[in-house]
Order: C-alpha cells, then sequence, then structure tokens
C-alpha cells in the first residue's frame, strides 16, 4: 500500500510527539529551546487548529511516518510563514517522503497566500539542510520571528 498524505489528527498527537523527541535523541539534540521541550509539541492538533496554518502527516498501513507544517508565527515578516515541526521516522528517510511532505506544506502556504517560508534547525540535520538547500531556501545570518526555539543554529528561508 502507498503512503497517505493527510491533515493531521487529534489522534495523532501522541505519535508525533513522540516521533519528534525520538529524531532529537537520535541526533542528540534533546535540549531546551528547541521542539523538543516545547509545550507545544505534545498538542500539535490543536496548535495547528490556528488560521493560516497547517500541519500534513505521512502514513503508510496506518503507521505514521512523519509530519511537516507551517505556522503564522509571531514576529515573521508579513506574508511569511514557518516551516515547524518537519520530522519523519527512520525507516521513511530516502524514499521521498520528506520532500513530498515538505511540497504538500509549500503548496498548502501558497494557496493561503504566502510569500515566503522560514525555518531553523540545526547542522547536525545535514541531510535535511541539504534537501532544504535544493528546495530553494536559502541560508540567514540570524533568526527571524519569535519561536521560542533558541538553540536553533541554521536558519533559511524562500521565496513563494
Amino acid at each position: 500500500m502507498g503512503i497517505l498524505f493527510r491533515p493531521i489528527e487529534e489522534t495523532d498527537n501522541p505519535v508525533i510527539a513522540e516521533l519528534i523527541r525520538m529524531v532529537f535523541r537520535e541526533f542528540d539534540l534533546s535540549q531546551s529551546g528547541t521542539v523538543y521541550t516545547d509545550p507545544t509539541t505534545d498538542r500539535l492538533f490543536e496548535l495547528f487548529r490556528t488560521p493560516n496554518s497547517h500541519y500534513w502527516v505521512a502514513e503508510r498501513d496506518k503507521m505514521v511516518l512523519g509530519g511537516c507544517g507551517f505556522f503564522p508565527t509571531g514576529g515573521l515578516p508579513e506574508g511569511c510563514a514557518e516551516i515547524v515541526k518537519f520530522y519523519l521516522s527512520p525507516s521513511a528517510r530516502g524514499k521521498g517522503t520528506g520532500k513530498e511532505l515538505m511540497q504538500r506544506a509549500i503548496d498548502s502556504a501558497k494557496e493561503l497566500g504566502y510569500e515566503q517560508l522560514y525555518l531553523e534547525t540545526f547542522p547536525e540535520l545535514a541531510t535535511t539542510i541539504k534537501m532544504y538547500e535544493k528546495a530553494g531556501f536559502k541560508k540567514l545570518a540570524k533568526p527571524l520571528g519569535n519561536s521560542g526555539h533558541f538553540a536553533c543554529t541554521i536558519w533559511m528561508i524562500k521565496n513563494l
């Protein structure tokens, strides 16, 4: 059976939260100032009921493989949203699932009228950074907005 891409459901909350934290432990990034300790990580369904936000989930055979969303983070420039909570299970990596999740987020952001997407990440996630660069994201010298994720050291933006 193929991969199903769908909007987040309330029952996804604990599964996605654990997936995110598992990835952070895998890359030794489980620290304050990241989504690892962000309380919204446990309530993504509720978070993405915020107007002008959306979260996509990838699943196969009722098993969640990953997710990717965008959110109108406070303090970002007009017309800009942030790519957030974009994580994949190890079994889903390198197969195009992440690229498809990100593209769905980009397309949904365009449909809502966003002109730019911003993101924050870590150098330890080098493979993901390469994917962002291939998708047209460019590195910035400093962070934008008020995400509260002060531990991130790489900031990128893409014009839509």
